[in-house]
């Protein structure tokens, strides 16, 4: 248990890598999203700015895990398996986060209407809305990241890439 322990520690990144990746990733997704739905011509200004902020967000927690991800997959690899890695790892991460800060989102809005606390009925719910959540996340939100999200994400697996071991 202790290799996979140290191997684990030695992929987090560095606490200034963190934080300014996770800035700089998170202001990525949130200006990508922003640029979507100002492009799609959105009237409604507060449903931009809370679904802007899921997606910064999303970016923003997504970039350490991120980064501990590709480190773990790519420990000694080439160029490209370091590409492969971070790209990967980057749209997993970013994706699932997002997903699940949009599905908290949509549960918290749909919570109103449903039954009480922990009991059968309520659990029913709570599954089937955060399924929905996410499944129209799939539908919907996917293409929010085409195609600057994806030139974003490309630029970041490249910097991994050539970045000198």
């Amino acid at each position: 248990m202790r290799p996979a322990l140290a191997a684990i520690r030695r992929a987090l990144p560095a606490p200034a890598t963190a934080l300014l990746g996770a800035l700089l990733w998170g202001a990525l997704m949130g200006l990508n999203a922003l640029a979507f739905f100002w492009q799609s011509e959105w009237q409604t200004a507060p449903r931009v700015t809370a679904l802007t902020v899921i997606f910064a967000l999303g970016g923003v927690l997504a970039f350490p895990l991120g980064h501990t991800l590709q480190a773990l997959i790519a420990r000694h690899g080439r160029p490209e398996q370091r590409f492969a890695a971070a790209f990967l790892a980057f749209a997993l991460c970013t994706l699932c986060i997002t997903a699940a800060l949009y599905a908290l989102e949509y549960r918290a809005y749909y919570a109103q209407w449903h039954g009480p606390i922990l009991s059968l009925r309520w659990a029913f719910e709570f599954v089937f809305t955060i399924a929905g959540a996410l499944y129209q996340f799939a539908v919907l939100g996917l293409r929010v990241y085409f195609p600057w999200g994806l030139a974003a994400l490309f630029a970041l697996s490249l910097a991994y890439a050539i970045k000198p071991r």
